[in-house]
């Protein structure tokens, strides 16, 4: 079953490249992250991407994915994940019906050998990412929700870009994915995964980068409203919140203000429409109170 591995194949030619790609998806980089992206690609190195949610983390592994027509391979992490969520798992159902099956017409060796085949293997994100032959990217979301034993089984998927199946062997990739890892900071990652990876770090990005986004994604909204919007929500970000609005919410709430046919960001329409962007009442209150919206 072990696949022999091929160089890995760059798919931006330079910074500019990247910058000029993720932008047609709809994704504006910056120089600091169209620089990183492109090392990462360039040097086959899997990116850690670090910062508070919302900032465009996940966004950046989908537009990568998109801009180079790769497919998209995701490991969702979580409290409790284990390897067989994240790597592969055998159908032990089907396993059972084929020895049921074979009970009384072949030996033992013969079905063990049966049932640990490919036929009855459930492979996972991470086996499905190493085997894929056409490019892909191979998202590891919120990689800091997982439990310290998963980076274990990271990491000779990302320095070797090969799982070991003890019934089969070892299968390496025939090519490489772009590996993009996410962390919200929850939790110090270990150093052994750290080194593995090219580190970049995200964070809100300032008014002006703010604006262009929300002109890109938003383009009917007026250059007014969207300056209005854009100083509102950093205002928000300002205050002790439980969960600052994302850049994600931004965008949303330019969409709201659009489909309700508002041209100014009055104290009415920030009370109206402020659950699109602060998403617990506490923050609400907090917000409104600093607002003066009551």
């Amino acid at each position: 079953m072990t696949a022999v591995s091929t160089a890995h194949q760059p798919v931006f030619g330079s910074v500019a490249d990247v910058t000029d790609r993720l932008g047609e998806t709809g994704y504006l980089a910056s120089t600091a992250v169209a620089t990183t992206v492109f090392l990462a690609d360039r040097l086959g190195k899997p990116l850690l991407v670090e910062g508070p949610a919302g900032v465009g983390k996940t966004e950046l592994a989908k537009a990568v994915a998109q801009a180079t027509g790769s497919g998209l391979v995701r490991l969702q992490c979580y409290e409790g994940i284990d390897e067989a969520r994240a790597l592969y798992e055998w159908n032990h159902a089907k396993q059972l019906l084929r020895i049921t099956a074979g009970r009384d017409s072949e030996d033992w060796d013969a079905t063990r050998d049966d049932v640990f085949s490919e036929e009855f293997l459930l492979p996972r994100p991470l086996l499905t990412a190493i085997r894929r032959t056409d490019p892909t990217v191979l998202l590891i979301d919120e990689i800091d929700k997982a439990d310290v034993e998963v980076e274990g089984l990271l990491l000779e998927v990302l320095s070797d870009f090969q799982v070991s199946i003890p019934e089969l062997g070892t299968v390496t990739a025939a090519r490489r994915p772009f590996s993009l890892l996410t962390s919200n900071s929850t939790r110090e990652l270990s150093e052994a995964l750290k080194r593995r990876c090219l580190f970049l770090h995200l964070d809100f990005p300032d008014a002006e980068m703010e604006r262009r986004i929300v002109g890109v994604r938003v383009p009917e909204l007026t250059e007014q409203l969207t300056d209005a919007l854009v100083r509102t929500v950093r205002v928000l970000r300002a205050m002790e919140l439980r969960k600052v609005p994302s850049v994600a919410e931004t965008i949303d709430w330019g969409r709201t203000l659009l489909a309700l046919g508002l041209d100014t960001l009055d104290d009415d329409a920030v009370r109206a429409t402020l659950g699109v962007v602060l998403k617990h009442r506490s923050d609400a209150d907090k917000a409104a109170a600093e607002l003066r919206l009551n």
